[in-house]
């Protein structure tokens, strides 16, 4: 998956102001106790990231 398309779904499910707070302040146990922008900076791959942020916070199959 490419980052503009992972910013996009964050965008589409989490809204355009609050995508990058998320990112920046939830820790989540699916991304090893990292945030997203820590995942990334750490070389994560975004699908993994993205599927991560879905679990996390329950986005059903189809808008995966």
């Amino acid at each position: 998956m490419r980052l503009t398309i992972f910013w996009e779904r964050m965008a589409d499910h989490f809204g355009e102001a609050y995508a990058d707070s998320f990112a920046r302040d939830h820790v989540m146990a699916e991304l090893g106790g990292r945030t997203v922008h820590e995942a990334l900076a750490a070389g994560w791959e975004t699908k993994d990231v993205w599927r991560g942020v879905c679990s996390a916070v329950g986005i059903p199959a189809d808008m995966r």
